[in-house]
């Protein structure tokens, strides 16, 4: 998770992100559509595209200019947005919706996290962790 947070945690990246899924894949849409700073933006973006989470695909030659589009490992994420803007919707919200999302069968998308296995919802008091570093339990390192 840290690991994670690394990337995609840092100011603007799951604001480019999102534009991104939306459609909005040129520098400057970017720019306007999360307001982020040029130079800030220019590194989030460096940094999406060296992780393979976008790829930068050149769409004129003259002048050289370049959108950033998401690649398979970038549209695995998508998910992880839409559950984010659900929770922000439910517990920082308290006016009116800035987006619906509508999914394939037509109706507003409510992301749920569900088991692959199972199919049932995932719920905290279902979930166990098991550390797979060694020497660390659930609540840090062995005998700490």
């Amino acid at each position: 998770m840290a690991d994670t947070l690394a990337l995609v945690g840092e100011k603007y990246s799951l604001l480019v992100l999102r534009e991104a899924f939306l459609g909005a894949r040129r520098f400057d849409q970017l720019a306007r559509n999360t307001g982020a700073p040029r130079d800030v933006l220019t590194a989030r973006l460096r940094r999406l595209v060296d992780a393979g989470v976008l790829e930068k695909v050149r769409y004129s030659e003259r002048p050289q200019r370049f959108e950033y589009r998401p690649t398979p490992a970038g549209l695995e994420l998508e998910s992880v947005l839409m559950t984010l803007m659900a929770w922000g919707d439910r517990h920082l919200r308290h006016d009116d919706r800035p987006m619906i999302v509508e999914h394939a069968c037509g109706h507003t998308l409510t992301p749920v996290v569900t088991c692959a296995h199972c199919g049932t919802e995932v719920r905290h008091e279902d979930l166990t962790a098991h550390p797979q570093a060694p020497g660390w339990t659930v609540t840090g390192p062995a005998g700490a």
